[in-house]
């Protein structure tokens, strides 16, 4: 059997589970390790699950008064939000673009993200997806080591004491990835110990268009066309049932939503 193909459907039953049932923890923490097993093969890498839903405003008032009732707001928010800015790569065929867009199921995209416009703590971020659950690796970045990734100086990579950098380095140099889109938006997050669940609300999603001027604070960003607000849930092994009831909304499906892609529309 392959592990990698198989992942997802060893935890296909872990939705009906509830958390406070005996039988259901050790089915669940046997599918646990059982994917920490298939992971061990490739990469220790942490892989989780996520649901992404497009809504409204009414739902996304409805959902902040439930969520806000029986999460607790993420710590490092300030007034319960924060203002996320990222630099996504891509190479000159759009690849990170069109695996998105055509769902390709084994994937990876990078960028280089700070929050309320501190840029005193920047990282870069690879995210997988891997037969529907996701990972996230990321390494600190000096503001000085960012600027020179903008400006197209990079060399310097081959020898960083970062992993993840080095990888970037050899995938810029390989498959031609340089930064290609600055992506703004404002985050509404919840988090909920049991499960490891994570729940945001993002919206007011912009594009920096075709400029890559990351670090500027004036740097201009447009509106991404008519983005909805998207409700994300993550979870590890198990989604408690007191929040897959919290975030179900009626005529409301899972889709593939992607800001990157949405930023992208402009090209």
């Amino acid at each position: 059997m392959n592990c990698a193909e198989n992942t997802s459907a060893q935890f296909s039953f872990l939705f009906t589970e509830d958390s406070q049932d005996n039988c259901g923890s050790l089915r669940m923490a046997s599918a646990f390790s059982f994917m920490m097993v298939c992971v061990k093969g490739v990469k220790q890498l942490d892989f989780r699950h996520e649901w992404k839903h497009e809504i409204n405003y009414a739902d996304c008032v409805a959902l902040r008064h439930r969520l806000g009732a029986v999460m607790q707001r993420d710590k490092n928010a300030v007034d319960g939000k924060y203002f996320i800015r990222s630099l996504y790569f891509d190479n000159a065929a759009d690849k990170a673009l069109r695996e998105k867009l055509d769902g390709v199921n084994n994937r990876e995209k990078f960028r280089i993200r700070y929050y309320n416009h501190d840029t005193s703590l920047i990282h870069l971020e690879k995210k997988s997806k891997r037969n529907g659950l996701g990972s996230k690796e990321m390494a600190e970045l000096t503001t000085t080591e960012a600027q020179s990734i903008v400006d197209d100086n990079w060399e310097w990579m081959k020898d960083a004491d970062r992993p993840l950098v080095q990888e970037l380095y050899r995938k810029m140099q390989s498959q031609g990835l340089r930064p290609r889109t600055i992506v703004d938006y404002i985050r509404e997050p919840f988090v909920y110990a049991p499960g490891n669940v994570r729940v945001t609300l993002d919206y007011d999603i912009r594009t920096g268009l075709r400029s890559v001027d990351f670090l500027n604070p004036n740097c201009v960003t447009i509106p991404a066309g008519e983005s909805p607000i998207i409700l994300e849930v993550k979870w590890d092994a198990f989604l408690p049932s007191i929040i897959r009831d919290i975030v179900q909304l009626e005529g409301r499906h899972t889709s593939a939503f992607s800001k990157y892609a949405i930023c992208r529309i402009y090209d």
